[in-house]
Order: C-alpha cells, then sequence, then structure tokens
C-alpha cells in the first residue's frame, strides 16, 4: 500500500524539520527526568521509551533519571505504612527507606530498563549507591513562625540532598553505547542511604556532565503566566524575575529551581515538558515549536 501524496509530504515535512536538531546533537548528553503519568500510562511508557532508543540511534547520548512516587505510596499502602509530607518531600524513617529502595532500586528502574532494551536499547539500571555515584548528605528544613526567636530544624529522616556526582560509571556505560538509567538514591560516607527529589538528580547529574539539554518530565503543559499561558523562550533572568513577581509559585518553584540551577551551572538549555503528551521528548528535541518550556542562558533561546 502506497502512501497518498498528502500523508508522504507530511512525513517528508517532519523528517526535514528534524534533520537539523539531530545534526545540533549528535554526541551531545541529553539528561531527561522520567516520571509523572509518562511513567503509569502505558502507551505514554512505549512512546517514552521509543523516544529514547531513537535518540541513541541517531547519535545522541541520553540519560534517564525516574522518580517512582505513585509505586512507593502503593507499596507503603500495602504494607500499612503512613505516609507524610513536609514541604512537598515524604518523611522517609527507616522502614520507608526500606520501601524506597524496593521501589526505586529494584521494580521501577528494572521496568524502565527491561521497557528500552525492548524497543531496541541498551539500559543499564543504576542507583546512586553503584559505584558511589551520587554521595549525599541528610537534607535539613528549617521553619520559622513569628514567634519563634530560632528557627526550628525538622527532622525527615532519610531524605538527602545532592553533595557530589561521581560521573566515571557514567563516562563508562556512555562510552559503551549504553543508557543509564538511574534511580535518585544516595549514599553517604557512613553507607546510610538517601531518598532524593528526581529533580534535583537530573539536574546536578545534567550539570557535571555538561549536558546539552535537561529535560523535566511533568503532568502540566508547562511553566504558566498569571493568564495560564504557556511560557518558553525564557532567559535566566527572565525566570528569576517570574519568580521574584510571583508569577512561579507553590509546586512548580522546585522544578523551576532545578531547571534554573542546571542551566546557571553550565547546562545550555533545560526544558519542562508535558509528559502527558505522547512522544513528548521527541516532539520538544526535533520540532521547531517543542511542547514546553524551554530555559536558556541565550537571549534569544532556541531549541
Amino acid at each position: 500500500m502506497s502512501l497518498n501524496r498528502t500523508t508522504a509530504l507530511d512525513i517528508a515535512q517532519v523528517l526535514t524539520e528534524a534533520l537539523p536538531y539531530i545534526q545540533r546533537f549528535t554526541d551531545k548528553t541529553i539528561v531527561v527526568k522520567y516520571g509523572g503519568n509518562a511513567m503509569i500510562d502505558e502507551d505514554l511508557k512505549i512512546s517514552f521509551a521509543k523516544d529514547i532508543v531513537l535518540m541513541k540511534l541517531v547519535g545522541m547520548n541520553p540519560v534517564v533519571v525516574h522518580g517512582g512516587g505513585p509505586q512507593i505510596g502503593a507499596l507503603l499502602e500495602k504494607l500499612n505504612l503512613k505516609s507524610h509530607f513536609i514541604d512537598g518531600m515524604r518523611v522517609t524513617d527507616s522502614q520507608t527507606m526500606d520501601a524506597v529502595e524496593m521501589v526505586l532500586g529494584a521494580s521501577v528502574n528494572k521496568d524502565i530498563v527491561s521497557m528500552l532494551n525492548r524497543s531496541g536499547g541498551k539500559a543499564i539500571g543504576i542507583t546512586g549507591k553503584d559505584g558511589n555515584l551520587i554521595k549525599a548528605h541528610k537534607l535539613k528544613i528549617t521553619r520559622q513562625t513569628p514567634e519563634m526567636q530560632v528557627p526550628e530544624i525538622i527532622d525527615i529522616g532519610h531524605v538527602g540532598d545532592v553533595e557530589q556526582i561521581n560521573t566515571e560509571i557514567l563516562d563508562v556505560l556512555l562510552q559503551s553505547n549504553f543508557i543509564p538509567v538511574i534511580a535518585p538514591i544516595g549514599v553517604d560516607d557512613e553507607g546510610n542511604s538517601y531518598n532524593i527529589n528526581a529533580d534535583l538528580v537530573a539536574g546536578k547529574v545534567a550539570e557535571v556532565l555538561k549536558a546539552e539539554k535537561l529535560m523535566l518530565l511533568t503532568n502540566v503543559g508547562g511553566l504558566m503566566d498569571k493568564e495560564d499561558k504557556i511560557l518558553t523562550g525564557l532567559t535566566t533572568v527572565d525566570v528569576d524575575r517570574l519568580i521574584a513577581d510571583g508569577t512561579i509559585y507553590g509546586g512548580m518553584l522546585p522544578k523551576i529551581r532545578c531547571a534554573l540551577d542546571a542551566v546557571k551551572g553550565g547546562v545550555s538549555s533545560s526544558h519542562i515538558i508535558d509528559g502527558r503528551v505522547p512522544h513528548a521528548v521527541l516532539l520538544e528535541i526535533f520540532t521547531d515549536m517543542g511542547v514546553g518550556t524551554l530555559i536558556s542562558n541565550n537571549e534569544t533561546p532556541t531549541q
């Protein structure tokens, strides 16, 4: 069955539009944080895997960092372990940390690896504990009210912050043509494990690898202005201004700060993209329009 003229022209247009991006990003490292709906919906999981494998096949170096909040919550419920959150972070005692490692380091990580391999890729799953990839320390949260003379320090357990990324293991994998899939679990000098925000890990990995792009998949269309229109083509100065004037607030603020810090740390551009869109990763990389918010140090950012 042959293509009709209109369909053939549409395909040709897509391929020719993608060509300059393929040429520009060959041999470049692109760090993708995978989470949200894209990680749960079966069709979106398949499209994500195909996107990552295609990136590798055309000469890019994708690195996947994944979350797993809903899966962790489901296991904790089965184990009758209650979850509660402070400032958006799960309070993680020793039992909860064991569950986090079971979910992130085992089931979720291996599912993603298997999915990429079934799509024709060569993926290897690792946690931040493997090869001391992610050296971490305990995250401290402080809270202060007008009545307090000194801030209150809140202990949220085994929740960590990134102290250092050891790129040795990632360099070996990338040079061997593998796709690294990283579970955001860190370790300190005493061997204690820490649950770390996946956006934060992805940003730090992108910085140390001097990545061309950091891509954060979300369950929203991108960064919205006060009229709920998607903002894109932003500079770091623009983002700082939007934080200051209150346009960026609440749950989006930590994600934006990760993206912003990565760009300020040397990553060429950060993208906050709608993971609910099939093939969102490819659309953001290979098309002129993209499907989310682009942040760059350039005065006139491009894809």
